[in-house]
């Protein structure tokens, strides 16, 4: 199987070409990604714990689905096939925002990302993809903001970032 290509980006979300995503991982460079959120009809969010077998963060709870674009897709494309491919599901999606963050592992890897976080809606169970995911489960905002303090290193760094620079923002949670 080719292993899949990463956009690379310039910091005005510019492509500037493709690279393997494990060497784009390998050497720090910036490249376009996703995160996509789901919440339900309680305000719930739907988080993953990523699989055992991941590269990096595995078994660490994250955000709904998220992953790279591929060249030709649309953002909101790339997060509707990869909720499919993970979580086993459609749903609409809609982009909220875009940033920039940069978080070294421990095991001599970096992303180093222009995010696309998007938000969408879903009531039921999904159908996990167990080479993706390990298990979910639906939390309120308030609860995993108040976990991430408590246990912080059951995240992963792009969630972690995410919720803290953006909560008010992603959950329409008014600013204290």
């Amino acid at each position: 199987m080719k292993e899949e290509q990463v956009i690379l980006v310039n910091e005005n979300n510019e492509q500037i070409g493709t690279m393997p995503k494990m060497e784009a991982h390998e050497k720090a460079v910036l490249h376009r990604a996703f995160s996509v959120f789901i919440t339900n009809d309680k305000g719930e969010i739907m988080l993953q714990q990523r699989a055992a077998s991941k590269y990096h963060s595995p078994l660490l709870w994250t955000n709904t689905c998220c992953s790279h674009q591929r060249v030709g897709e649309s953002n909101i494309e790339a997060g509707k096939r990869r909720l499919q491919e993970e979580m086993g599901f459609q749903a609409e999606l809609k982009e909220l925002f875009s940033f920039i963050y940069k978080a070294p592992f421990d095991n001599g890897l970096t992303e180093h990302e222009y995010d696309h976080v998007m938000l969408g809606s879903f009531n039921s169970e999904p159908n996990i993809n167990p080479e993706e995911v390990e298990a979910w489960k639906w939390m309120s905002p308030q609860l995993v903001k108040e976990d991430i303090a408590n246990n912080p290193d059951d995240y992963t760094a792009w969630f972690k970032i995410i919720f803290e620079k953006f909560y008010e923002h992603l959950f329409n949670i008014p600013a204290k």
